[in-house]
């Protein structure tokens, strides 16, 4: 039976907290021996995952994202989870340029970039209950 590696971090939706999750999903992902591309890849998606929750999940308080991670085989599975506002029309928020922030400096494009990066990508929401985003690379063995 093959023995699956898991992580979890709990943080603040702090903005100064965005790197460092990606960080930590980047170095927990190198046991894959992904290519540089592949750990790009992943840390731009959970960029985009943990900005959404800490401006979309909270956008008057602070609250807990947690980051959790397993490996299993050659596929790293991330999920990034809020008790936030939740997202009431999933399918319009995955829309590129779709964005509920009120300001001109977001582009709307956090999950079609997480699309395109990531080998799948799952969201479940509800108003008021917060939302969870999974996300699936699988990484291709080298040699």
């Amino acid at each position: 039976m093959e023995i699956k590696n898991t992580m979890e971090l709990r943080l603040p939706s702090l903005s100064i907290n965005e790197g460092f999750a990606r960080s930590v999903v980047g170095a927990f992902a190198t046991q894959l021996n992904p290519t540089l591309e592949e750990v790009a890849d992943i840390k731009t998606a959970v960029s985009e995952a943990v900005t959404n929750a800490i401006i979309h999940a909270y956008p008057d308080r602070i609250g807990e994202i947690v980051i959790s991670a397993s490996l299993s085989g050659q596929t790293l599975e991330v999920s990034i989870s809020d008790k936030g506002v939740g997202i009431s029309d999933i399918e319009q928020a995955r829309q590129p340029f779709f964005s509920t922030a009120g300001d001109e400096s977001r582009s709307g494009m956090g999950f079609t970039v997480m699309e395109t990066f990531m080998d799948e990508v799952t969201v479940i929401s509800a108003p008021g209950e917060g939302t969870t985003v999974r996300m699936l690379k699988t990484i291709k063995t080298q040699g």
